[in-house]
């Protein structure tokens, strides 16, 4: 996956020409340190240069909406399934410059509305004076919207076509009376007598508003994605200080080119900078304090005042800029846990429009900067408190500008997984996989977690979470998020969840599409339920816990099965302040289904693993295949290899019986012919899933290619699955009863130890879990077997 930048890291340490590896010295990491910098950084440029680099690379000079639409777009899309249904996904969300430790998981359609908007402001489409607002419960990845957002910007500004620049002013050279460094006088050449925009000016705003029309015009030729760059405004007062100094000082001598007098390379340089907080992102925290004014554009420092000479008026040389907006100018501005500052949201109406603040009464400000909020319910019943005035609620202003993203719960059960596994460990990697069998395994596998042996830190222990319980623990979690108003008949919120993961449910022999189902669009999915915060405090309780469980040969005490989690999860749901009482109740009608889901995927497994070894072979269901379609047919079929192929009764008698289970031997008549019910399976069931198959699978000139029998939905179904009439059939003697103890040189011995070796191959488990799997399936298999 690319991720927009090198990985300088895999070098370091490393000899050329050496024979044997070596551990990496202190030198060779701050060599690495150094080309980073190198690459990150780049020598100061002449306002000439920068414009020649924008006729290139008109994202340097891009307007704030447009950069952070373009450092999104950059990463380009990944397709998911969320809801049951594909969607296009951008790749910045997934955190990628990172490691994916900061993804958000699932909300894609929040997240692409999100990028819409700003397509739309960029462009001046509308939407300009909106002020975009992510709200939603807690824990459902806004604070992970605010960390990406400043990462993937911050890495994308070091990147060549993603580099960020300001403008930076030296006046020590025009005189010696007086200079930018707060009252102290030192040489021009001098690096400390130069000073940067504090506010991240960009260097086109130094031009005459109709000169900079004119390079706009030229840049713009350059613009392929229909969006222009608009850079309104004037400098910052800071630099206009600066500027205006230089152009009084040049107009005393009689100075003909004023431009470029004032502009010259020892008076004005353009420099990068590299994106993040402070520079180019103002984030304004819910501990902040400090009078409106201060916490939205900075405050004036009364000594500095004092030191420069102004004349009787105040200088903006004396003003911190570190407000909000201040230090969000020219990119993005967060207001985080925006309840807590309820009364600078009023103060924000005019901003995104008009783009301008006040500094003073006289001085004033021009912004440009994407607002964001973020907040959790509580905002809305802020902003609700006068509704029923109607026309004269006082907020109703702020209301109409605020254009809400709501950020719900997961409702999937494999993005629910991926978040639990990260809040129990340090994995960060975002999981893609090409089918859903992958991602199946995914949500499947066991957690080993390690955690101190008792409560004086003395030594460590691994505990392992068994194959599934993160499953059922992800499981349980959506279900309970989940609406049950619009489940269809014969269904269950299991069944909900399963196809908002996958998108089908496989029912027999058929197919179900989320799309045959009538689900509501307006829906409460996601907007209650448990968060992965109760569900992760509960698995980290009984990870610290010590296990009264024991075993002969096992260390099971380490193990925390998935009915553990379950009914801890249950349990706690009576003390936890978070829930209701009707909450409380609602959640544990709903926690039967899920178990049983759970038992089932347990039971799945111990049947695979007792039956590996019996699987039918890929040559033979092709063989298979051949017979049917020219028995269908009624004519022979050339396979791959060439051969013309005869439909033989006895063959496809055999599979159907056998393999299958389908059938038995009296469905069929002299020399093996089928009843009317096996030849209606063979035409339905699967001559029909092959064609539906290889017209799904055409390629452009429709032709058919790489077909695998196995992934016809009917075969794939009987194949992958087995029940414990197979087992009755292929192991005679075999007992269920004696499975905790098996007799010595008995047949149930010996599946039982080549079960328990294939469970921790095939699936993951060590022995001791497949010990408490296989046991715990058994228990029930028991008493019915009989």
């Amino acid at each position: 996956m690319a991720t927009g930048h090198d990985d300088r890291s895999r070098d370091v340490g490393s000899r050329e020409g050496s024979d044997r590896e070596e551990a990496p010295d202190g030198e060779a990491f701050v060599e690495a340190a150094d080309r980073e910098l190198r690459e990150t950084y780049e020598e100061p440029r002449t306002l000439p240069e920068f414009v020649e680099e924008a006729f290139e690379n008109p994202t340097v000079a891009a307007h704030a909406s447009k950069y952070l639409l373009e450092a999104i777009e950059s990463m380009g899309t990944r397709t998911v399934i969320e809801e049951g249904e594909e969607k296009e996904r951008y790749r910045f969300f997934d955190d990628p410059h990172n490691d994916g430790e900061h993804a958000i998981l699932g909300n894609t359609e929040v997240l692409n509305a999100f990028v819409d908007d700003l397509r739309s402001i960029a462009a001046e489409r509308g939407k300009a004076e909106k002020i975009i607002w992510f709200d939603g419960p807690t824990a459902t990845g806004k604070s992970e919207l605010k960390r990406c957002l400043v990462n993937g910007l911050r890495e994308f500004s070091k990147t060549p076509e993603g580099r960020r620049y300001t403008v930076e002013w030296n006046i020590a050279s025009a005189t010696q009376s007086r200079s930018l460094s707060y009252g102290e006088e030192r040489a021009a050449a001098d690096e400390e007598n130069w000073f940067p925009s504090p506010v991240q000016a960009n260097p086109l705003t130094v031009f005459p508003e109709a000169v900079r029309e004119d390079i706009l015009d030229r840049i713009n030729e350059g613009v392929d994605d229909h969006i222009d760059l608009k850079v309104d405004g004037s400098l910052d007062p800071f630099s206009r200080e600066a500027y205006d100094y230089l152009e009084e000082q040049y107009r005393r001598t009689g100075e003909d080119d004023l431009f470029s007098a004032i502009t010259d390379p020892n008076h004005l340089r353009v420099k990068n900078y590299v994106v993040d907080v402070g520079k180019g992102i103002g984030v304004l925290h819910s501990e902040d304090s400090g009078p409106p004014k201060e916490r939205l554009v900075g405050s004036w420092m009364r000594g500095m005042l004092q030191e420069l000479d102004s004349r009787g008026r105040k200088n903006p040389q004396a003003f911190s800029y570190d407000g909000v907006l201040s230090q969000g100018n020219g990119l993005l501005t967060v207001v985080e846990d925006a309840a807590q500052h309820a009364d600078l949201l009023q103060k924000l109406l005019n901003v995104p429009d008009e783009k301008t603040v006040k500094l003073d009464k006289g001085i004033q400000m021009d912004i440009d900067t994407q607002l964001l909020i973020i907040s959790n319910p509580d905002l809305e019943a802020q902003l609700n408190q006068h509704a029923d005035a109607g026309g004269a609620d006082p907020l109703k202003a702020l209301k109409r500008r605020l254009d809400r993203r709501r950020f719900k719960y997961l409702t999937n059960l494999s993005l629910e997984a991926e978040l639990i596994r990260r809040e129990l460990t340090n994995e960060t990697d975002v999981w893609k996989a090409d089918s859903y069998d992958e991602l199946e395994n995914l949500i499947r596998e066991p957690l080993s977690v390690r955690v101190r042996k008792d409560d004086h830190g003395a030594g460590v222990s691994q505990r392992e979470l068994a194959p599934h319980a993160v499953e059922a623990a992800a499981l349980y979690s959506v279900v309970t998020r989940l609406d049950g108003e619009d489940v269809p008949a014969g269904l269950d919120l299991v069944d909900k969840a399963k196809l908002f993961d996958r998108g089908y449910l496989l029912d027999g022999d058929d197919r179900l599409d989320k799309d045959d189902f009538d689900f509501d669009d307006d829906a409460d999915d996601g907007d209650q339920g448990v968060p992965v915060t109760y569900t992760r405090d509960v698995i980290a309780d009984l990870l610290n816990e010590e296990s009264d469980r024991a075993h002969a040969d096992y260390p099971v005490e380490e193990v925390i099965m998935p009915r553990d989690i379950l009914n801890a999860m249950a349990e706690g749901l009576t003390g936890a302040p978070v829930f209701s009482t009707a909450e409380r109740t609602e959640y544990e009608n709903r926690l039967v289904p899920v178990k049983n889901h759970i038992f089932q995927r347990q039971e799945e497994d111990v049947l695979d693993a007792m039956m590996r070894d019996k699987r039918v072979d890929e040559e033979t269901v092709e063989e298979y295949i051949e017979h049917v379609y020219a028995w269908a047919t009624d004519e022979t079929v050339e396979n791959d290899r060439g051969e013309r192929v005869e439909p033989d009764a006895l063959k496809m008698k055999v599979f159907e019986t056998e393999h299958l289970g389908r059938f038995s031997p009296e469905s069929y008549g002299p020399d093996h012919g089928p009843s009317p019910a096996v030849e209606e399976f063979r035409r339905n069931k699967v001559i029909t899933a092959l064609n539906r198959h290889a017209w799904e699978n055409r390629d452009e000139d429709f032709s058919v290619s790489d077909i695998d029998p196995k992934e016809i939905p009917i075969i794939k179904t009987v194949l992958a699955n087995y029940d414990w009439d197979d087992v009755r059939r292929v192991y005679e003697d075999f007992d269920p009863n004696q499975w905790a103890d098996p007799p010595g040189n008995t047949e149930t011995a010996a599946v039982k130890d080549e079960t328990i070796a294939n469970m921790v191959e095939l699936f993951g488990y060590t022995e001791a879990s497949a010990e408490l799997t296989s046991q715990h399936v058994m228990s029930q298999v028991s008493y019915k077997w009989d």
